[in-house]
């Protein structure tokens, strides 16, 4: 399944992703955040499955499932750089900037501000077009 999600996101022509792959997506891009630090904390999982909950509605174990499943896909998935230029081509600029959000909050989740996180959130902002502004904006609405 993996391996089908990884094949079409990356494709030379990607189709816009479905609801349920955006959030697979979302959850691995918020997990490869949380790993970066090499300190993934069990807070920082409570955090995604809060932000997972949220964005989508679900009940405290189905985040729990996507963000599982997001750990398996972060694993698989390719290099961080064609792996948000993916995501950049299939999600909408609202969902991006979404994402930058849950990301900070992510990262901020273990109440220190960390180089390694920092500088991936810069790069995947960057990644998704999302412009330094809107990045700054949406550190300072969590932090």
């Amino acid at each position: 399944m993996i391996a089908d999600f990884l094949s079409r996101l990356l494709s030379h022509a990607p189709e816009p992703l479905g609801d349920t792959d955006a959030r697979l997506a979302i959850a691995a891009l918020l997990v490869r955040v949380a790993r970066s630090d090499g300190d993934y904390a069990i807070v920082e999982m409570a955090n995604i499955d809060r932000v997972l909950a949220t964005r989508y509605a679900l009940v405290d174990a189905d985040a729990e499932a996507l963000r599982i499943e997001g750990e398996a896909l972060e694993i698989e998935a390719p290099d961080t750089v064609r792996f948000t230029r993916a995501i950049k081509e299939c999600v909408a600029y609202e969902e991006r900037l979404a994402v930058i959000e849950a990301l900070w909050r992510i990262a901020l989740a273990d109440g220190e501000r960390d180089a390694e996180e920092d500088a991936l959130i810069r790069l995947v902002a960057s990644l998704l077009g999302i412009t330094d502004v809107d990045s700054a904006k949406a550190r300072q609405k969590v932090g």
